[in-house]
């Protein structure tokens, strides 16, 4: 199979795939197709260049970024005899509630606003339905620790998972689950005497503190959030600013560009 056919099947599927052209240098115009746990196709025009390109392509793909890379002939560091642009192609990240509640309607469309595919899981049948939350991509009847063995290993730092049950038989096997799985976000709703009684039952539990301060409890920023659809505004931004790395002040409290990139 020719290697835009294997692009476009990886499209269609929504698989993750990154595609380096070199943009400048020897062997312009020459492509690698990476994907997760296949062998590179095409080439840069040399061995160590493509080793190396393809590394750093996996990382691209992991983190849903394209960039362009400056690489020596041979895939040398800090140098920049050749311009390759990666081009990441990112499944859409995941998001998790577990929680059939008023607030995760809201909290699914915001999400699908975002780019998420979303799943909300319930071990209740009668809450958990395609009726109440029709702009979920999945509803699950089940219980959060058996999701997250299912779909737990497939998590990375782009997706998020939501706990927005009061129910300690729900959420502490959701929070210890989410903790064992690579998600760049866990939240949990709740008011703060109901955070610390969960982080006590936690801690029972055999969670560190370290893991601990993995959580986002009480779940999103602070806005003044009243309504479900606020709520759930508060918490992307939450998610979003997490992801940037920014403190989320007010705009007006700051200076400099807006729009400033991260590394």
């Amino acid at each position: 199979m020719k290697l835009f056919d294997v692009l476009a099947d990886a499209l269609a599927t929504e698989s993750p795939v990154a595609l380096a052209t070199v943009v400048e240098g020897p062997h312009v115009g020459s492509k690698l197709l990476v994907q997760p746990g296949a062998e590179p196709m095409g080439s840069l025009g040399d061995p160590d260049l493509d080793r190396v390109v393809g590394r750093d392509a996996i990382g691209e793909l992991a983190a849903g970024i394209s960039s362009v890379r400056n690489y020596g002939s041979h895939g040398e560091a800090r140098q920049d005899e050749v311009k390759v642009f990666i081009e990441s192609f990112a499944a859409p990240p995941q998001m998790l509630i577990f929680g059939a509640v008023d607030f995760t309607a809201a909290l699914c469309r915001v999400a699908k606003v975002l780019g998420y595919r979303v799943t909300v899981c319930d071990a209740r049948p009668v809450f958990a339905t395609r009726q109440r939350f029709p702009r979920a991509d999945e509803v699950v009847v089940d219980w959060p620790h058996r999701l997250l063995e299912k779909v737990g290993p497939e998590l990375g730092p782009r997706d998020a998972v939501c706990v927005l049950t009061h129910d300690p038989k729900f959420d502490v096997p959701a929070v210890i689950g989410a903790l064992a799985t690579g998600a760049g976000y866990i939240g949990a709703m709740g008011s703060r005497r109901t955070t610390d009684d969960r982080a006590e039952r936690l801690r029972n539990e055999g969670v560190t503190e370290e893991q601990l301060e993995r959580i986002y409890a009480p779940i999103g920023l602070d806005l003044g959030a009243r309504t479900p659809e606020e709520t759930a505004i508060s918490i992307c931004a939450e998610i979003i600013a997490l992801r940037s790395g920014r403190s989320a002040p007010f705009l007006t409290s700051t200076q400099g560009d807006i729009h400033r990139t991260t590394e």
